[in-house]
């Protein structure tokens, strides 16, 4: 279990490395992590995921667009609804801090497909479990 924990330590330390590099506080990386893996998605789906208010999500949004990593726009199916999208300068930055990372994550070929389904499930369930406590702990109050 220690080297999960320091697996999820190392996670820590490059989302760190990564906001400090795009000029972004971890709270709005955590947000833009949301809308480039989700989506075009609303305000609202961001607030969801990253457990924030509506109104703190307002104005993460507002610090993403200024810095030229988020953008709204309209939804195409309904023009009364606007949708959040990463920009073309969040994604060449991103391919600038992951990219590598993708190269030596070829090293996980030597791992069998049914190895690498046993490591998928883990991390999923490790992923609820997770959600699961962070759930109990927010609704948590010490006297």
């Amino acid at each position: 279990m220690f080297e999960y924990r320091a697996s999820q330590s190392a996670v820590d330390e490059m989302d760190d490395a990564a906001c400090r590099a795009l000029g972004i506080n971890r709270t709005d990386g955590r947000c833009l992590d949301v809308i480039d893996r989700e989506g075009p998605v609303t305000a609202g789906r961001v607030a969801e995921a990253s457990g924030l208010t509506t109104a703190a999500v307002t104005a993460v949004l507002d610090r993403l667009e200024r810095a030229g990593l988020a953008q709204r726009v309209r939804d195409a199916h309904d023009r009364r609804r606007v949708l959040v999208e990463t920009t073309p300068l969040a994604r060449r930055r991103g391919e600038q801090i992951y990219g590598p990372m993708a190269e030596a994550s070829k090293e996980l070929s030597r791992y069998s497909i049914a190895e690498l389904e046993l490591l998928r499930d883990f991390s999923r369930r490790a992923k609820e479990v997770n959600q699961k406590r962070a759930a109990e702990v927010r609704g948590m109050s010490f006297d």
